[in-house]
């Protein structure tokens, strides 16, 4: 799928989430909604896929929580940052939403134990927070634990309708645009845009481009206005083969924005 017909595909599917949820929740308050849910279902797969390893006689979803041993979590936590057990991944929450009681306190859970995993870890720091603006318990969702429920459900089942394959395949930066479109058509209309500007994709390629022409090696790549971190991916997917010193930095003074790049590093 090219980047034109991602890019399209996500923001159709962003707009039939609107659809379900319309004048239920505030244009602000749902960017955050659909923002949390895209990153809980990438977080998911990227997870799977680390402890499938490849191997097709595993499906890693459908194994009870009870086969995972304290070693296999600690190794997980070591190598990837987090854990999440099978009955916590995305696909699995997603498929009962619509009839589970339960969904909304479920979700905030399930956030706060991948979260508490990394706890005493050095990743420890780099996923603190990342699901906060993700309150499944708000009476922004509604004002009854059904309505909270109805709504999110909504959303997880729009999300799990996205058809990218794997995260880090993908052609568009997936949160960053997200967030563009989600700006553009809901908060700007509330009038809460903050006046943000984003940098096109094909103008932060040829940024990093000529910062890495003829160059062999790089002290650091750093965006002082890094927004979802866009700029440092295209540095980091074009550039695999040059020696970058340092690593990436970069600051931002949106918090919204700034967790988007945590979480854009996060699963690179």
């Amino acid at each position: 799928m090219t980047s034109i017909n991602q890019r399209q595909e996500l923001q159709n599917q962003i707009w039939k989430i609107a659809n379900e949820v319309r004048g239920s929740v505030d244009g602000w308050d749902f960017k955050q909604f659909v923002l949390g849910t895209l990153f809980y279902r990438f977080i998911s797969e990227n997870f799977t896929s680390y402890i499938e390893g490849g191997d097709d006689s595993v499906n890693y979803p459908e194994l009870p929580d009870s086969v995972i041993t304290p070693e296999i979590k600690e190794d997980a936590i070591k190598t990837k940052g987090y854990f999440i057990y099978p009955s916590q991944l995305f696909v699995n929450v997603a498929k009962n939403a619509n009839t589970n009681p339960d969904l909304n306190t479920d979700l905030k859970a399930i956030f706060s134990a991948i979260e508490s995993s990394a706890s005493g870890y050095p990743s420890e720091q780099d996923i603190k927070g990342l699901f906060a603006d993700f309150d499944t318990t708000s009476s922004r969702l509604g004002n009854t634990v059904e309505n909270k429920n109805s709504r999110l459900a909504a959303v997880l089942k729009g999300v799990a309708g996205l058809k990218f394959g794997n995260f880090e395949d993908n052609e568009i930066d997936l949160f960053g645009d997200a967030y563009e479109f989600l700006i553009s058509n809901y908060a700007a209309n509330a009038g809460k845009s903050g006046g943000e500007f984003f940098t096109p994709q094909h103008v932060s390629k040829l940024i990093a481009q000529l910062a890495m022409h003829k160059q062999e090696k790089v002290n650091k790549i750093y965006d002082p206005a890094v927004g979802s971190g866009s700029l440092l991916l295209q540095a980091k997917k074009h550039f695999d083969n040059h020696i970058i010193e340092e690593g990436f930095f970069g600051q931002e003074i949106n918090h919204t924005t700034y967790n988007l790049a945590r979480m854009n590093m996060f699963l690179h």
